[in-house]
């Protein structure tokens, strides 16, 4: 435990094995995520329930900083704020509202379309050009996203639609954000995970004080979802994400999630009864055809940076 939260630190070259396991891992955590908030929601409002998700993973991240001796203020407080602002109100805020009102495969799949608009802030904001071939997978995920959105369809879900998608540009801006911070310095992630989530969790209690429309009822089933979104999903899963995005480029990072929808899809299918429409499944394909294609020049990048960086060993100190 104290080795992984050790490893949680920048480091010069930084292996990219434990970031592709942590992948795998993340992708399965927060694919099911979805379900359980969907069934959480029979009991609870969406945006009390969301408020105390956020509530309960930030003290859980309070307790272990508490025990390595690091709880202390941020060092950047504006950047983390924006940050909790965009990850933790916007994403959340959003994400939850569109579960609500739609399915569960569908909105993760929504809300993980993010990748795509990562690769297009990064390229203004971090200078991460998209190059060739990357076009056309962009140009099939936007094709995908219409295929899912089906505007031309004016379905009741079209609202539902439309917020999970701003929660994947939120996330998106998010992304890119902290990727800026830590081109900065050097970040202590457990530090600025939490104090994101605090500063994140503010304006989302406002919310369930003001917008909440039904009292929770605590059930056990309500428990072990909310305890599963709280613990696992937020705590563990935010802590895995900036070590992610610490060890991989931006768009790679972003990319490379988009294995999480296809288990929301998969689980949300077995339990929930969920079945696409003939275009979202259409959408689906291309978003997955599009992240192909991104993965393979991602792993071709790779290799030439790995091989240069061989042979010049002073590239990348």
């Amino acid at each position: 435990m104290r080795h992984f939260l050790a490893s949680m630190t920048i480091s010069p070259r930084p292996s990219v094995v434990p970031a592709v396991i942590a992948l795998i891992a993340l992708s399965v955590l927060w694919g099911y995520t979805w379900v359980l908030a969907k069934v959480a929601l029979v009991y609870s409002d969406p945006f009390d329930f969301a408020a105390w998700r956020i509530a309960i993973g930030a003290l859980c991240l309070m307790g272990v900083l508490a025990w390595q001796g690091k709880l202390s203020r941020p060092a950047r407080v504006k950047e983390t704020a924006f940050y909790g602002l965009t990850q933790t109100a916007g994403c959340f805020l959003l994400s939850i509202w569109a579960l609500a009102e739609g399915g569960a495969g569908k909105t993760a799949v929504l809300v993980y379309i993010m990748p795509f608009w990562v690769v297009l802030l990064g390229w203004p904001i971090l200078g991460e050009r998209v190059r060739g071939g990357q076009w056309w997978a962009v140009g099939l995920g936007f094709a995908g996203l219409m295929f899912i959105l089906e505007p031309w369809g004016l379905r009741t879900t079209l609202f539902s639609k439309i917020l999970g998608t701003l929660a994947g540009l939120s996330w998106a801006v998010s992304s890119v954000h902290v990727k800026r911070m830590q081109r900065k310095g050097p970040l202590d992630v457990m530090v600025v995970t939490f104090w994101q989530l605090l500063f994140g969790l503010l304006p989302m209690a406002a919310v369930a004080l003001l917008a909440s429309s039904r009292p929770t009822q605590w059930t056990a089933t309500f428990v072990v979802a909310l305890l599963y979104n709280g613990v696992l999903s937020t705590a563990v899963g935010a802590m895995l994400w900036l070590y992610i995005l610490k060890r991989l480029p931006a768009w790679i990072a972003g990319m490379s999630s988009l294995a999480v929808p296809a288990v929301a899809i998969l689980t949300a299918w077995l339990q929930l009864g969920e079945m696409p429409s003939a275009a979202e499944l259409l959408g689906m394909i291309l978003v997955s055809v599009a992240l192909a294609i991104l993965s393979l020049r991602g792993i071709r990048r790779r290799r030439r940076w790995v091989t240069s960086t061989a042979a010049s060993p002073a590239i990348g100190r």
